[in-house]
């Protein structure tokens, strides 16, 4: 019997790798309870593409650090990591969190003005993993302290923004509405070579009433003055990129696709200059560790979360692998920390059984412990299951 498990983070307690391991551990025990086989346990880490899937990939798949010194959002050097995991054809992929480079995490509040921030950082995390021999990228774009539309990133990677003078204009969101010509003569030659999978769960597009820095300008300390810049600096951009198609092969005016607006117009420069992929970061994990292929030939499916609530059926982690499952018939068992009044019934045509493993008014602090408890419990309650 193949057990899959695939679980998300319980966040502030348990990573995606602990979270399923601790399932593993509590189907073990009620194997041995029972004096039954101990089933096959394939655990599989998750995470959304946002804060965790880094750890997470590393984790499960057997991938390994790198910790480089980039520029920062305000341009001091700060120390970044990503990872470095074995893609499904054996050969290393990067994982890289943009916010490790450009995150708003790392811009004090009273310093915190998208006009100023760059992803120059960002960049440089993409030139050392190509480095290391790294070809497909898997970018997670949250958290960004950016709206610099990924002029930052590109401009690390040998692409040159000029002013009316010809001088290269400066990588930050003020710098925008400055640029008159884009050249992409020096950019890195083995860029050709590399596949960006990007993920991106917004659907804003560069620049107007919904797009970068009208939604999440003001998140980011901008002003409304600042937000009326950087969206015509943003505009500025897609006209000044799709004026120069012509000499630079591949080009279009990508400004509305949806998603391009995420990380302050990063998912832009990825689609417009380096032919990136935006994808639900959920689904871009699941097909990174393979999840599919071994859902193919399980018995039964295991996934969870901290808390399982309104948002679960919007597309958050467990929802994906559910659905992944019930593709091939599968029984689907959620375990979560606890259950938003009204969020699943015995009618739900994704997960089978969901089942809290938190006692009322206890904290998850006892997280793994309140976890095995729960599997232990429940495989031992089912006659048959093992």
């Amino acid at each position: 019997m193949k057990i899959v498990v695939a679980m998300d983070s319980f966040k502030g307690s348990l990573t995606s790798f602990d979270a399923g391991h601790a399932v593993h551990r509590g189907i073990e025990k009620a194997a041995l309870h029972a004096s039954r086989d101990v089933p096959h346990v394939r655990v599989l880490p998750l995470a959304d593409g946002g804060e965790g899937t880094v750890t997470a990939m590393i984790r499960g798949l057997g991938g390994v650090y790198r910790t480089i010194k980039v520029r920062g959002p305000l341009k001091a050097q700060v120390e970044a990591i990503y990872g470095i995991v074995p893609s499904m054809d054996g050969t290393p992929a990067a994982v890289i969190e943009m916010a490790a480079a450009s995150g708003l995490w790392l811009v004090p509040e009273k310093d915190r003005n998208p006009l100023n921030t760059t992803t120059y950082g960002v960049g440089e995390l993409i030139l050392h993993a190509i480095s290391q021999g790294c070809r497909q990228f898997l970018i997670g774009i949250g958290g960004s302290a950016t709206n610099d539309g990924g002029i930052g990133m590109l401009a690390a990677l040998g692409v040159e923004f000029r002013d009316e003078q010809g001088r290269e204009t400066g990588l930050c969101g003020k710098d925008l509405i400055y640029i008159t010509s884009v050249r992409t003569n020096k950019k890195h030659p083995l860029l050709e070579e590399c596949s960006f999978r990007v993920a991106c769960d917004v659907n804003n597009p560069l620049c107007g009433p919904q797009g970068a820095a009208f939604v999440y300008g003001p998140q980011k300390g901008a002003s409304p003055q600042d937000i009326m810049l950087l969206d015509r600096g943003l505009a500025n951009l897609a006209d000044v990129s799709a004026r120069m198609a012509p000499p630079v092969t591949g080009l279009r005016d990508n400004r509305d696709v949806p998603g391009t607006g995420a990380a302050g117009g990063l998912g832009y420069a990825f689609v417009q200059y380096l032919n990136g992929k935006l994808e639900p970061g959920i689904d871009m994990v699941m097909d990174a560790v393979g999840l599919e292929e071994e859902i193919r030939d399980a018995a039964l499916v295991i996934t969870g979360e901290g808390r399982m609530d309104s948002q679960t059926a919007m597309g958050k982690a467990p929802m994906g692998v559910a659905r992944l499952a019930k593709k091939y018939g599968k029984k689907v068992l959620s375990f979560c920390g606890s259950i938003s009044p009204g969020t699943w019934t015995p009618e739900n045509r994704y997960f089978d059984v969901c089942i809290p493993v938190t006692p009322p008014g206890a904290s998850l602090e006892r997280a793994s412990e309140w976890l095995q408890k729960a599997v232990f419990d429940y495989f031992t309650g089912e006659a048959g299951l093992l």
